[in-house]
């Protein structure tokens, strides 16, 4: 009977917390808990399945322009680390790689031993990010050519960058999205797009010049994998999670509720408050099954770029702004079922508080309120 207890409140609450004052017992909001964990989890699990995030190699920080020692000198330029100018944001760490050639038309940086990198087939990379800025010379390089060695230097991938730069891009930092295992490179003798090993920029200018050339932000991408990678692991954390956010609310709340109905007078029992919180609580159940239900039916798959992970200014807020165009219905579904909730809460709490305390119902509304407001500021601070 506990159950339909617990239901009972959704539709005769005043009956449901009669017999609860009457007859108090705890089953009744364990119940309610449990309901919520499992609706919280339904939801959770939907939500996790329709979330990409772009996966990146390398997989942690900037590694690739944040060590020198991992570039190779080509024709007797040696890479410096550039602590100046650099990419700022989350991912790109303190230093770009810089390259100076004297009296010179030509500078090349190569990285060589970085795989195997897979950018073959449906889980294979499939795009290459690079930050590139020519300090100088002032004029637009004659070519711009990117390799991608595979197990030895006579095999391996070519392609043109000449296109990206003109002369808006000089002295800029060029960003650069270079697409993988298309029709746009060209293959040398045994080049294999899934034993990517190595990586040349070769940049020429028509006349002899001092070159100083910077690059920063090197990464393969293009590969979203799924938010929670292991499921099972995901779900089991947040089932904690959701344990803790209920009793935290649930405790909270009927402590705050029972010291203000104390300050007003009441002779009411802490045993008995506590039951009719926890069951007026089954509205976090509701809100966790509607939440199911949008997710499942509304809610489009959503893709975190790179752009997004990496931080950089204008470019992180430009993509998350792109998530919320795509999430909007959704978000204002959402928001309208928080308020309902939230609304129907308070209700629950204000008729508890007057069945147990017999305050008028203004009074016992605005003890319902208050207390509800503050429990989610504390839960706030609490749950993160």
């Amino acid at each position: 009977m506990s159950a339909q207890e617990v239901l009972k409140v959704l539709y005769a609450p005043h009956k449901a917390f009669t017999a609860l004052i009457q007859n108090p017992r705890y089953l009744v909001p364990i119940i309610a808990m449990i309901l919520f964990v499992a609706a919280n989890m339904a939801s959770t699990y939907t939500l996790a399945t329709k979330t990409y995030v772009e996966k990146t190699f390398p997989t942690q920080k900037d590694e690739w322009t944040e060590n020198t020692t991992l570039w190779q000198p080509v024709g007797g330029v040696y890479p410096i680390a550039n602590y100046n100018d650099h990419i700022e944001g989350v991912v790109y760490g303190n230093k770009s790689i810089e390259f100076d050639a004297e009296n010179s038309t030509e500078v090349s940086m190569q990285l060589a031993n970085i795989g195997p990198i897979n950018c073959s087939g449906e889980n294979g990379y499939k795009k290459l990010y690079v930050r590139i800025k020519c300090v100088s010379p002032e004029a637009v390089p004659k070519n711009v050519s990117i390799y991608l060695y595979s197990t030895t230097l006579s095999d391996f991938f070519y392609r043109e960058l000449t296109e990206n730069f003109s002369s808006a891009t000089m002295d800029i930092w060029n960003n650069l999205t270079i697409p993988l295992n298309d029709e746009t490179w060209l293959r040398v003798g045994n080049a294999d797009w899934a034993n990517v090993n190595g990586l040349r920029l070769v940049f020429e200018w028509a006349e002899k010049s001092d070159i100083t050339v910077l690059v920063d932000g090197l990464f393969f991408g293009g590969v979203y994998m799924p938010y929670a990678e292991n499921l099972a692991a995901f779900l089991a954390s947040y089932m904690a999670y959701s344990f803790m956010q209920f009793v935290i609310r649930w405790v909270f709340l009927a402590g705050i509720i029972h010291i203000m109905s104390k300050a007003f007078k009441a002779n009411n029992v802490w045993r008995v408050t506590l039951i009719l919180v926890g069951s007026a609580l089954i509205t976090m159940f509701i809100q966790a099954l509607a939440n199911a239900a949008i997710f499942s039916t509304t809610m489009p798959v959503i893709k975190y770029p790179f752009a997004y992970l990496g931080g950089v200014e204008g470019e992180s807020l430009a993509a998350y702004n792109q998530i919320l165009a795509e999430t909007a219905f959704v978000d204002q579904i959402y928001s309208y079922v928080q308020a309902a909730i939230v609304v129907w809460t308070i209700a629950l709490c204000g008729l508890a508080v007057r069945l147990s305390t017999g305050f008028s119902w203004a009074k016992s509304f605005l003890i319902a309120a208050v207390a509800y407001f503050a429990t989610i500021t504390i839960e706030g601070f609490l749950v993160r």
